[in-house]
């Protein structure tokens, strides 16, 4: 059960399928979804007592997931400097958007959208509009993200999200997990991919479920020549599954598993599956960047559900 909660003053936006069998809170801080609880099993990993959750748990990343590396990239011939937001690997990290309040535009009992502007920061010389929505459903949630260029110039874009998955109160240690795709990168030290390499026949292979104990404890995945809605799932062996369902716009997702990632019922093993449109370091290589025409609006989904 959500409880009522502000946020250091952000209020929470409390979202329910009607019957109170479903219950969500979406925090303002980057449009994050922040708990997600489907017939009291708590599906995603709750935070509803900091403003910035931990690990960038739920929230919405804009307009790059991921790393810049170097936090530098180039442009028509220019060199553009990011602020440096992950200065321990020296990177540009999870967008633009992920320590920024978005305004709520709309909401009702079962939805609400969220809003947020972009306006030539530093290192990024454009123009978009922001926002995202969230829909209660029987079994979860669906959240539609869309962004607008308000600019006069075509500009790069990639979309992304940072949700971590969990069943109620089952360790993750004794979950299955699963990713649909063809192939996967390795990554570098510094968590920048070097290498992509088809998965078939190899421990990446996570179409074949597998423990996450036995499992890769950072990747990038890539469904190759996506057609469809792909889905993820964290799964009991023999009980309960969790899906991560997204637009094939979302063809690359990073898994990644924290070691103690602080919660409101204290630090825990989580698991963030998360839908990318574009790979990490997308804004230096090209790679899945979507451009966008002056006043040409772009929207892809995704959702969190428990499978029955």
């Amino acid at each position: 059960m959500i409880a009522d909660a502000v946020l250091a003053g952000l209020p929470l936006v409390r979202l329910t399928d009607g019957t109170g069998r479903v219950l969500a809170a979406v925090s303002p801080r980057a449009a994050s979804l922040r708990s997600l609880t489907v017939r009291g099993l708590d599906i995603v990993e709750p935070f509803v007592t900091e403003p910035d959750a931990p690990g960038m748990a739920g929230a919405t990343l804009v307009p790059w997931p991921n790393r810049v590396e170097d936090a530098i990239w180039w442009h028509n011939g220019h060199r553009h400097e990011l602020a440096m937001t992950e200065p321990e690997l020296g990177h540009a990290n999870h967008g633009l958007l992920a320590g920024d309040d978005f305004a709520v535009l709309s909401r009702d009992e079962t939805s609400a959208t969220l809003g947020a502007e972009i306006r030539q920061p530093q290192g990024y010389p454009f123009d978009l509009d922001v926002a995202v929505g969230y829909v209660v459903t029987d079994s979860g949630i669906t959240v539609t993200t869309s962004v607008e260029n308000r600019g006069t110039e075509p500009a790069p874009v990639a979309l992304g999200a940072h949700p971590y998955l969990r069943i109620g109160s089952a360790s993750i240690d004794e979950l299955v997990v699963s990713v649909q795709a063809t192939h996967a990168y390795r990554l570098d030290d510094r968590h920048i991919p070097r290498e992509r390499f088809a998965v078939a026949g190899t421990p990446w292979d996570l179409t074949v479920p597998r423990r996450i104990a036995d499992s890769p404890a950072h990747a990038t995945f890539e469904q190759e020549s996506a057609a469809g809605v792909l889905v993820h799932s964290l799964h009991e062996p023999n009980g309960d599954r969790v899906e991560l369902w997204a637009d094939d716009d979302y063809r690359f997702t990073q898994l990644y598993i924290a070691r103690e990632l602080p919660s409101d019922t204290g630090p825990r093993l989580a698991v963030a599956i998360e839908p990318m449109t574009a790979p990490p370091n997308a804004l230096r290589t090209g790679e899945g960047l979507r451009w966008l025409a002056p006043d040409e609006r772009w929207c892809t989904s995704w959702g969190v559900r428990l499978a029955t």
